[in-house]
């Protein structure tokens, strides 16, 4: 079961960065059982810049997120 901060980050993700859901998809593919890895891999696999990276960071700090929220 996902979390719901997780739904949110995603929906943050395609509604604000504009990321493609099959961008998110396939990144979340990548970190399989570690959601909380999804920034990192959607930036080592070159779907998003290093801007957008440094947004999500802030997102996920000023939300107060930590990688705990993002397990179901």
């Amino acid at each position: 079961m996902k979390s719901l901060k997780i739904d949110q980050f995603i929906a943050y993700l395609q509604n604000e960065l504009d990321i493609p859901p099959e961008s998110v998809q396939l990144a979340l593919k990548k970190v399989g059982a570690f959601p909380c890895r999804l920034s990192i891999a959607l930036w080592q696999y070159g779907l998003v810049s290093l801007n957008q990276l440094n947004e999500m960071f802030a997102w996920l700090e000023t939300h107060h997120v930590s990688c705990n929220d993002f397990l179901g």
